[in-house]
């Protein structure tokens, strides 16, 4: 695996000996000064150049960064479709293990395409681009909910709860568990977001994904949370959902009394309830009540 030394070298190598070429800059976690290193860092950078063009009707000049494993070249795909927006992103994974997340933006355009709160200069052949200041989070760190979205995060969450309650009823495990966790689980990240952001006032990025929840969440929380994990078990997917919702319900009222938010109980209540009621129905019934 070549180094970040040798990386870094062969993307400033390159751009210095391509005179469409004027700009790079980094972006994402080799930015961050809070990110620990390791093996699996993405080496996301931007190319500011004269022209898209040429760099995107010949797709083998990417061969000089290395052999590659598997490439990804999301503006000439059609699901989700492209954003045709000018800027063209070149997605390598190389055999070594390293990985490029490329991106070709238009010179002219710069100011379309930068701005992000991680961004550091690597190379600037004409001195154009603005001073950054020190990288930081602040454009990854979560926003303070408002009444309404807190409010429709309840509505959304409890709603589609009864969704995955019908599939599992039904033996229709495929279905239930995409409703439990596209859902459903959505909201309840969410809602964590904005939990840890209540104890963090809003300062600390818990990650994406989630992937630092554990750092944040007390540990009756966290293991709660692993609970919502379920197996292919019908039994354990309720016993899930059934986690999901005490911990959605836990963390939604410290966010509602936080900021003096309205909960409605009577939704809480009343599908908590008929999920109980659901998982106790006969297979057999031919009435739900």
């Amino acid at each position: 695996m070549r180094s970040a030394q040798d990386m870094y070298d062969l993307i400033l190598n390159t751009a210095r000996s391509d005179e469409r070429v004027r700009a790079v800059i980094l972006n994402g976690s080799r930015a961050n000064p809070n990110a620990a290193p390791d093996v699996f860092q993405d080496f996301d950078v931007v190319y500011l150049v004269t022209e898209v063009d040429s760099f995107r009707t010949d797709p083998d000049w990417i061969d000089v960064f290395g052999e590659r494993m598997m490439m990804q070249l999301p503006e000439e795909m059609s699901d989700p479709p492209p954003a045709d927006d000018g800027h063209y992103i070149y997605l390598i994974q190389f055999a070594d293990g390293n990985r490029i997340d490329l991106g070709i933006s238009p010179l002219d355009r710069m100011d379309e395409f930068i701005g992000d709160s991680l961004s550091v200069t690597l190379l600037d052949k004409d001195d154009v681009l603005p001073a950054f200041p020190e990288p930081n989070e602040s454009d990854y760190l979560p926003k303070p909910p408002t009444a309404k979205t807190f409010a429709d995060a309840c509505n959304e969450f409890w709603w589609v709860s009864v969704y995955v309650a019908k599939g599992l009823w039904r033996v229709e495990i495929i279905y239930a568990k995409t409703m439990m966790d596209h859902y459903v689980r959505d909201m309840l990240m969410k809602m964590l977001n904005w939990y840890i952001g209540t104890k963090t006032d809003f300062k600390i990025n818990p990650g994406k994904l989630g992937k630092h929840f554990e750092r944040y969440l007390e540990p009756e929380l966290w293991q709660l949370l692993l609970n919502t994990y379920a197996s292919d078990d019908y039994d354990h997917t309720w016993d899930s959902l059934d986690a999901m919702t005490q911990l959605f319900r836990t963390t939604a009222l410290a966010v509602a009394e936080h900021f003096g938010f309205d909960y409605n109980f009577q939704d809480d209540e009343k599908i908590s309830a008929h999920l109980k009621h659901v998982r106790n129905l006969p297979k057999d019934a031919t009435e739900m009540y």
